[in-house]
């Protein structure tokens, strides 16, 4: 699958199949993901696998609705940059945390599997970061589900080209 092809086909997923990742295949999409553009290459990005334990868990900390939307997916992968005090790095850095999670699902993708970026209000509890071992120096972006899809999804509503770029004299 060629770049182009990768990013206009992917697809949030909400529905999967049962097997998880493997940890070859999250490995090579962390690889992937490290070669996002950053800035002073600080390499802020964070990836945490959950296992059955940490998402037992996080499940508890989130309550019985949140927590049930944590069981969509077979692979959960936490996404979340390291803070500094600089406040422009720290965007740049979190800008780039946003890409590399972005390669994880496009690499995901290509190798013909499903995911979703999620932001459950449980990662920005002090229970659900703790349990995901996330301290204060860091900012969540994110939870990625990944897995096999289960189910095909139809290409979204986009706006085209001259409703969101402008060419400056």
């Amino acid at each position: 699958m060629d770049l182009e092809e990768a990013v206009r086909t992917r697809r949030t997923h909400k529905v999967y199949g049962s097997e998880p990742v493997d940890r070859a295949t999250l490995e090579e999409l962390f690889e992937l993901a490290r070669w996002a553009p950053n800035h002073h290459l600080t390499n802020p990005w964070r990836f945490r696998v959950l296992g059955p334990a940490a998402l037992a868990a996080l499940k508890e900390a989130a309550g019985p609705v949140d927590g049930s939307k944590l069981d969509r997916a077979p692979t959960l992968v936490v996404v979340s940059a390291v803070q500094v005090e600089d406040r422009t790095q720290a965007r740049e850095d979190r800008d780039a945390t946003a890409v590399a999670a972005y390669l994880v699902l496009l690499g995901a993708h290509a190798r013909g599997l499903a995911g979703y970026w999620r932001t459950p209000g449980v990662l920005r509890t002090p229970e659900g970061r703790a349990v995901v071992g996330v301290g204060v120096d860091q900012d969540v972006l994110g939870l990625l589900h990944l897995g096999p899809a289960r189910q095909e999804q139809r290409a979204p509503q986009r706006a085209p080209v001259g409703e969101i770029a402008r060419f400056l004299a």
